[in-house]
């Protein structure tokens, strides 16, 4: 398990985290170490201290649970030191609980994943025609039922039908397998339509 250092409301003391951190050399070992594992010897350039004094305060951040170390792979006479992120966030969290409840650190929470996905609104496509007696209802329910219903086609003419003629009879795709039947009038195109259409698609006679 995990050693965190936690605080003791009871005491006027600073907390152990704070005690630890507030060193300026064990500041900045942290701070090395967050952008990698290091060796004692690369300490040592860093920091510009000497062995005895770099190690002194490594053992101290290691039995403050705030950094581990690990032998090398390659060679098994280097250590590397590396910090430990989420100990140093929950001391850092009972560190300022101890100074007030309202100041402790809420908990991360994981972002959801894979995100969700954002609504959007369905594109409108208006099939335009002069009749809307059969290329433009035609147009319609193939584009809706081609889309899955992700677009949402309209049709209608600008001189419309009121029954179906001789030339132009309800199609079967239309009145059989959708919504529009040949007992529906024909739609006369009305200005909103245009206006809150994404694509309009003109068909000539």
């Amino acid at each position: 398990m995990r050693p965190t250092l936690t605080a003791d409301l009871g005491t006027t003391d600073p907390p152990s985290f704070v005690r630890l951190t507030a060193h300026p050399l064990r500041w900045q070992l942290l701070r090395e170490l967050v952008q990698s594992d290091r060796t004692v010897r690369e300490l040592m350039k860093l920091v510009d201290q000497p062995q005895s004094l770099v190690s002194y305060h490594l053992r101290l951040l290691r039995e403050g649970g705030l950094v581990s170390a690990r032998n090398s792979s390659a060679d098994r006479r280097d250590s590397y030191y590396a910090i430990d992120l989420i100990a140093c966030r929950e001391s850092l969290q009972h560190a300022g609980e101890a100074l007030h409840p309202s100041v402790r650190i809420a908990p991360l929470v994981a972002p959801e994943w894979p995100p969700a996905a954002s609504p959007r609104r369905r594109q409108r496509v208006l099939f335009l025609c002069t009749g809307n007696s059969a290329r433009s209802q035609i147009a319609e329910a193939v584009l809706e039922r081609m889309s899955s219903g992700s677009i949402q086609a309209v049709s209608a003419g600008s001189y419309p039908e009121t029954t179906p003629s001789e030339r132009h009879p309800r199609p079967p795709l239309v009145r059989d397998r959708h919504r529009r039947t040949s007992n529906e009038a024909s739609r006369r195109v009305p200005c909103s339509a245009v206006r809150h259409s994404d694509h309009t698609v003109r068909s000539r006679s």
